[in-house]
């Protein structure tokens, strides 16, 4: 019977992939024919103001299919991310299971916004740092990493204080030298030399301010007051889910690999990091989603591929069933 737990058959099953997509694309489509979700112009800042409007004239059914392929994409990033660097030390897609069925419970998050686009920088900027692991010669791969947080930030100009944690990512991994630090800050203001030519050529200096003006402003207010109730339910959620996963971290984290170890101990630290920063700034909370379930859902997948106890398989039954529960709970918000 212990070889045998819903818990093991799920996240082991070459099926539960192919299974979650087809779920989700039906919820996907459901979701549209029961609320009207409308698009929230504050979610973006004043130089992509023509690509909100753009995102919020196009058909509703458009938008939500360019956000749903822009999450596929993300999904296969993270299938590559555990490949490539072995982080679950076995080549699982549980994680792209568990951001799928995520983002398909909250369905406010099915329009494609600006912090969407933001996280797929991210999660590609993280790739190049990870690469940077133990590098000598790290310059190229941190250049590539702060290159894509400043691609970033010309869609979500608050991803600029993600920065400090990248540094302190890479003096994690011995790549943080003379050379790739000043690589770094070539990559990190590359994208605003383009957008300085440009604005200069066409003389709208204020579209090259506007960003610097952006990461300065912050949107003071009280989390409860702010956040709708679905969304601090979400984030309870997210928040049990990286408890469960820093727990078994702790207790069974030495069998993994010293270089594993590095990158699991970065993704609990990014993703307190981002919790932080919610509770900080919840006005940002729909661009900040996208990062958060990117971390999160690498933790839980390291969790439940990874534990084989009667412990771990009732809290994967809990969590799967939450997930229902959450979509459920979200959907009769927005009705």
């Amino acid at each position: 019977m212990r070889r045998h737990r819903l818990q093991r058959i799920v996240t082991a099953g070459r099926w539960t992939l192919p299974a979650v997509i087809f779920l989700c694309v039906i919820c996907w489509i459901a979701t549209s024919f029961v609320i009207s979700v409308e698009y929230d112009l504050t979610q973006s800042y004043a130089p992509l103001g023509a690509f909100s409007d753009v995102l919020h004239n196009i058909p509703i059914w458009l938008n939500k299919v360019l956000g749903l392929m822009l999450y596929a994409g993300i999904g296969y990033f993270l299938i590559e991310l555990n490949n490539v660097f072995g982080i679950i030390r076995m080549r699982a897609s549980v994680q792209t299971s568990f951001y799928f069925m995520l983002i398909t419970a909250c369905p406010a998050m099915h329009l494609l916004y600006p912090g969407d686009i933001a996280s797929l920088a991210f999660l590609i900027a993280l790739f190049f740092l990870f690469r940077s692991y133990h590098q000598h010669r790290s310059s190229g791969n941190l250049f590539y990493s702060f290159a894509f947080i400043s691609i970033g930030t010309m869609f979500f100009p608050h991803l600029i204080y993600f920065t400090p944690i990248w540094y302190a990512g890479a003096v994690k991994f011995q790549s943080l030298n003379i050379k790739s630090f000043f690589a770094s800050i070539i990559g990190l203001t590359l994208p605003y030399w383009f957008l300085f030519g440009h604005a200069y050529f066409y003389q709208k200096m204020d579209l090259f301010y506007q960003p610097f003006i952006e990461m300065t402003h912050f949107k003071t207010s009280n989390i409860l007051e702010h956040m709708p109730l679905w969304e601090l339910v979400t984030l309870g959620y997210l928040f049990v889910l990286y408890i469960g996963s820093f727990i078994h971290y702790m207790q069974h984290g030495f069998q993994d690999k010293i270089q594993t170890r590095a990158y699991l101990d970065y993704f609990l630290i990014l993703t307190f990091y981002t919790f932080i920063f919610i509770l900080i700034q919840p006005a940002f909370v729909l661009n900040l989603f996208p990062i958060l379930l990117i971390s999160t859902s690498i933790l839980a997948a390291h969790l439940f591929v990874l534990s084989n106890t009667k412990q771990s398989n009732i809290f994967f039954i809990v969590a799967t069933m939450g997930l229902f529960i959450l979509f459920g709970f979200n959907l009769w918000m927005l009705l």
